[in-house]
């Protein structure tokens, strides 16, 4: 359809010609993000790099009654910034200035389009350190971090993206700019606004600026891969680290379909003899990282896992941790279309859950890869599928429903760290519940009465 002449007539002169596209071969690459299966063509897309233009298109949308989806790089898992029909999208990878690193107050201040390995970097020129590391965090951008709550490998000692922001700059939908939070590390004066952000998947605001809290750099760290001949038993030492009082920094698990993908992909010398792989980070102090390294081994070791591997040099670390890291591009080589999701359940429950996605894969017959952040309960199920076989995607879709219902009743939740976006709007309600739903509704109509930011994100 298009949009009026008179309005991209209006955006050349806002933002400039050269950031204004329209054709096709410039708008397909805007039109789907990291989800498969899921594609839209939008109107236009627009290069920021303000955010008084940020604010001017808002107003523009408004007036006009235009949808508008922010976008990053585009990385989302949930279809989060998958365009709307005839929608504008409004690209922020340009405003990718770090515009502070305050030593003195341990806070970054930076744009929305600088990258998450790019924060993480620069703290550590600074002997500081950004804990959250989404695995596409070489390219992902602190916006869509924010603005989906992106979690990551260090989650279980660290927390995600939400435990980081102390401040933010927001355009709201109708143009306003709003600040929210400081430097200072204790506030309780009024409602905690911010935090309604974070996690709210452009739907509220537009995030324009973000105030991050950086900690100190860990001093020492250790590496070490345990495999293991069941699930179950890989499960149980996991329990037992925790039971020890011990918290890993990474705690992450890879089931036997993923081992063999990753070794064939990265060829870094994999153990192949084994149903499950833990690959554990422990960092701090140099003697209490050498204690819990030895206790977790020994934990290990005592419930019998095949092998303990411990890393002798950072090379080797990295190599080890980089397994982890190239487990979704490693699944994505073997079938067409690759559809990693998310759930998350208690940790108590996580090795049911594993064993219920294997039971789901034979039911529908299905070939399902399984990899995650076994500390924290957050598991990947990727389906290894072809989106051109209509009847296989109906059973992935049968498949899904069956995983996220059985997440809810073990206790767990329908999204770890990927979002509801397009992908998983269906399954929201059942989670939220009625009055959840209606306060979030509510919430949404008070921000944006025009829906005009993401419209069809999250729930209708």
């Amino acid at each position: 359809m298009g949009l009026a002449e008179r309005i991209l007539i209006e955006l050349r002169g806002l933002l400039g010609a050269e950031n204004v596209f329209t054709s096709r071969e410039d708008l397909i690459p805007y039109s789907f993000d990291g989800t498969a299966a899921l594609q839209q063509m939008p109107a236009v897309v627009v290069f920021v790099r303000t955010t008084d233009q940020i604010a001017r298109l808002l107003q523009l949308a408004n007036k006009e009654k235009l949808a508008l989806v922010t976008r990053g790089s585009g990385t989302g898992l949930s279809g989060g910034s998958v365009p709307s029909e005839n929608c504008i999208v409004m690209c922020t990878v340009r405003m990718d200035r770090i515009l502070e690193l305050d030593r003195a107050n341990l806070t970054m201040l930076v744009e929305p389009g600088v990258t998450t390995l790019q924060i993480a970097e620069a703290a550590m020129a600074a002997g500081l350190f950004y804990p959250p590391d989404p695995g596409s965090m070489k390219i992902s951008t602190i916006g869509g971090n924010v603005a989906e709550n992106s979690g990551g490998l260090r989650g279980l000692k660290y927390g995600v993206t939400r435990n980081y922001v102390m401040g933010m700059e927001v355009v709201l939908p109708e143009g306003d700019v709003m600040w929210l939070g400081n430097k200072c590390v204790k506030d309780v004066a009024g409602y905690s606004l911010k935090d309604i952000f974070v996690g709210s998947e452009g739907t509220l605001g537009v995030i324009t600026k973000v105030l991050l809290r950086l900690i100190p750099k860990p001093r020492s760290k250790k590496t070490m891969v345990a495999t293991f001949a069941a699930m179950d038993v890989a499960a149980e030492a996991v329990s037992a680290i925790i039971a020890a009082q011990i918290i890993p920094c990474t705690l992450e698990f890879l089931d036997r379909t993923t081992i063999h993908c990753v070794e064939d992909y990265a060829k870094i010398g994999l153990p192949l003899d084994c149903e499950a792989l833990l690959l554990i980070e422990s960092d701090g102090h140099p003697a209490v990282v050498a204690e819990e390294a030895e206790q977790m081994e020994m934990i290990c070791r005592k419930l019998g896992a095949i092998e303990v591997r411990v890393a002798k040099t950072d090379d080797e670390a990295n190599k080890l941790a980089n397994a982890r890291r190239s487990a979704f591009s490693a699944l994505a080589r073997v079938a067409p279309t690759t559809i990693l999701e998310d759930a998350t359940v208690p940790r108590s429950e996580l090795a049911k859950m594993i064993r219920f996605v294997g039971v789901i894969a034979q039911k529908y017959r299905l070939r399902i890869g399984t990899f995650g952040h076994m500390g924290d309960g957050n598991l990947h199920p990727t389906f290894l599928t072809d989106e051109r076989n209509k009847d296989e995607m109906h059973r992935v879709e049968l498949a899904f429903h069956e995983i996220f219902d059985e997440a809810i009743r073990l206790g767990g939740t329908i999204t770890g760290e990927h979002g509801i976006g397009l992908a998983k709007k269906s399954f929201l309600p059942k989670f939220a519940g009625e009055a959840q739903m209606r306060v979030m509704r509510e919430l949404r109509g008070v921000l944006d009465p025009n829906r005009v930011l993401n419209p069809g994100k999250m729930f209708d």
